[in-house]
């Protein structure tokens, strides 16, 4: 039972998305910015990164423009994708519309051939 209490609050405070003091501790030694080197705040991204210096920004540099282009590239086939989903649709309402219009008529026909109209109630 004791190892229960143990366990539930590690499970709790991961499903919440709790982080523990000691890996806020870690990242909050992490001094120098993005392409600086290993253990500099740029960590090991390789070897050019983990050199550090102009090299190592640069690289953060590009790695972080291909990010940018893919998203962008993502986001221009998202739009293109829903407006093609839009001019689907536009396509099956003018379908059902002429489907509609030609029930109409059909109900007309049966109405002028029994003469009647619609008191048959």
């Amino acid at each position: 039972m004791a190892a229960m209490k143990r366990v539930l609050p590690c499970v709790s405070a991961r499903v919440l998305g709790v982080r523990s003091p000691v890996v806020s501790a870690v990242r909050m030694m992490c001094i120098g910015e993005p392409g600086s080197g290993a253990g500099k705040g740029g960590g090991s991204g390789g070897n050019i990164r983990s050199a550090g210096g102009a090299f190592g920004k640069m690289e953060q540099a590009h790695e972080e423009q291909y990010f940018r282009q893919m998203q962008a590239q993502q986001l221009a086939a998202l739009k293109e994708h829903q407006e093609h989903l839009i001019a689907t649709h536009k396509q099956e309402i003018e379908h059902h519309e002429e489907a509609i219009r030609r029930h109409k008529e059909a109900l007309k026909s049966y109405e002028k051939k029994d003469g009647s109209g619609s008191d048959s109630d």
